[in-house]
């Protein structure tokens, strides 16, 4: 292979690397915020931290390297933006928040493998991503959406065997219990994770319409942090009136997860979803969100010391299969094959009107 052609190939690979440290990002903020919601933490104001922090971290470089190419604010764009802070700081991360406190780590992160689809549907019906059910990328799109949920459902319902780890074995039965889930805390839980997702499915959306007239991604995630800290603001005053302790600060888990998720997974992660949408459309961002479940399954066996069943592990092969049908259907939009075909059916469908008006004019005549 050329060196041409491995700039090439690495070039093409962006995306997917890109994504990948992204669903690793947020598995980290998984294990970290569900360690501090365990100790106590208001999620109000641990949202209202976080995106704090993200401000404060992205603001100064969105000044200096967007200073070219960021547009003139209009009142169009701000109120899209005011929404886009509403929508996925304020509603879908307390949402997601409440939710873990519900259930665990691992469940909330399996329960937002319903995104995919979501955002998949959603950008159908919008039109911002193109569905021919008689090609066979769009099947493998389809097919692989369908299979992420399926995978994901798999490891939320099917318990099956203990996987008897070394790692795992000196957890005691106290413990195991304690990692159980009543059916009440579960539906609950569920409900609030998937009204985050939905909300999270149209925060996707909305950002890859306003990066058509705002095309500057680090200042519209500097923005989406600075809107997300103050109506967050507004929503944990409401919410935790007359409890100033929860707005104490110490060197604990609670300062950990919010510099970190602020870090990661609000100012990198809307930077770098961003970017990435631009190019690959916002289901090619969400497709890989199943990925992270995977990992938080295997850092929280790690980490938190939760049991690994059978179930869980077969979902997670099913996961990686549906993601991998997906990667392959997107991958194969840009490839010169299927330029050629959509060309080829273009021209064919040109000859055809062409034939059709040379057939009215001759009966004309």
């Amino acid at each position: 292979m050329s060196s041409h052609g491995l700039v090439e190939r690495l070039k093409a690979a962006k995306p997917f690397f890109a994504v990948v440290f992204l669903q690793f990002g947020l598995a980290g903020m998984d294990i970290l915020c569900k360690a501090a919601l365990n100790q106590g933490v208001s999620n109000y104001v641990l949202v209202v931290y976080r995106h704090a922090v993200a401000t404060l971290v992205v603001a100064p470089f969105a000044v200096v390297l967007d200073k070219k190419v960021r547009p003139k604010m209009t009142l169009s764009i701000f109120i899209k933006i005011m929404v886009l802070g509403l929508l996925e700081p304020v509603l879908d991360q307390n949402m997601y928040y409440l939710g873990m406190k519900y259930t665990t780590a691992t469940f909330a992160a399996a329960m937002c493998n319903i995104l995919p689809a979501l955002t998949f549907v959603m950008a159908w019906i919008l039109r911002l991503e193109k569905v021919k059910l008689k090609c066979i990328r769009s099947q493998s799109k389809v097919l692989g959406t369908a299979a992420t949920v399926a995978g994901a459902m798999i490891m939320t319902l099917v318990k099956g065997p203990l996987l008897k780890l070394f790692w795992t074995r000196a957890t005691t039965s106290n413990q195991q219990q304690t990692n159980g889930v009543d059916i009440h805390s579960s539906i609950k839980g569920a409900i609030m994770i998937t009204v985050g997702c939905f909300c999270w499915a149209c925060f996707m959306i909305l950002q890859s319409v306003t990066l058509r007239s705002y095309p500057a991604e680090l200042s519209l995630s500097a923005w989406i942090c600075l809107m997300g800290t103050l109506e967050g603001t507004a929503v944990a005053l409401v919410m935790e009136r007359g409890n100033a302790a929860v707005w104490a600060i110490h060197w604990d888990g609670k300062l950990l997860a919010a510099v970190y998720s602020g870090i990661f997974c609000s100012g990198l992660a809307y930077y770098i979803q961003g970017v990435v949408m631009k190019h690959r459309g916002p289901v090619f961002v969400t497709a890989f969100s199943p990925l992270s479940m995977v990992i938080v399954a295997v850092m929280s066996s790690f980490i938190l010391r939760e049991q690994l069943f059978l179930g869980r592990l077969l979902g997670a092969a099913v996961i990686i299969i549906g993601l991998y049908l997906v990667v392959w259907g997107k991958s194969k939009e840009n490839s010169p094959e299927e330029e050629l075909a959509t060309t080829k059916q273009v021209g064919e469908e040109k000859d055809r009107s062409n034939l059709e008006v040379i057939t009215i004019a001759s009966s004309c005549k």
